[in-house]
């Protein structure tokens, strides 16, 4: 692996900081190279959030992703969706939660857009909203060829939650495995 390039959009809430963070301290771990680059509006809660992460085997020698380089993007709101599609190389994944972005006709036809409900996942199936973030980790990990190992990926996360909700948090990275291989099937 040369380099990837992930963007995670969303508002402010919506935990994608926190899963930029977890996947770069998971591809440390994992003996490479991450880094997270965050953009917020000073609005923070509700107002559009980007964070992009740099996964690397060698060091990374510039941080950030220029407009048509991003290998994958996942979307939370349309706000953030409509305002960071742009860096998304043509051809590229973008996974967004059907319930709050719409794609326009154009964007499918520039890029490989996938359809989970990440809100509804977290809300109906964990039973906790706040494991979106989660969700959208393993997603993300699943549909980038496991840029990271799982198991590293979900040591990482757990030590980034509290430990009363470890459970919940493993059962929506499970999920957001399944959903994924389900979208590309």
């Amino acid at each position: 692996m040369a380099r990837t390039l992930m963007r995670f959009t969303g508002v402010g809430g919506q935990g994608v900081l926190l899963a930029g963070s977890i996947f770069a301290a998971a591809k440390i771990k994992a003996g490479g190279y991450g880094l997270k680059t965050a953009t917020y509006t000073s609005q923070v809660r509700g107002g559009a959030t980007v964070v992009d992460i740099t996964l690397e085997d060698d060091p990374i020698l510039y941080p950030y992703a220029n407009d048509g380089e991003i290998d994958f993007m996942l979307s939370v709101a349309q706000v953030s969706y409509d305002q960071f599609k742009k860096g998304v190389k043509p051809g590229g994944t973008i996974v967004i939660e059907p319930n709050l972005v719409t794609p326009t006709d154009e964007d499918k036809k520039t890029w490989n857009i996938y359809e989970i409900p990440i809100i509804t996942i977290a809300k109906e199936e964990v039973g906790n909203v706040i494991t979106q973030s989660v969700l959208a980790l393993s997603i993300a990990n699943y549909m980038t060829g496991h840029t990271v190992d799982d198991e590293i990926l979900r040591a990482a996360m757990l030590s980034k939650v509290p430990e009363k909700v470890h459970d919940i948090n493993n059962k929506a990275f499970d999920l957001g495995i399944e959903y994924a291989k389900k979208a590309v099937a």
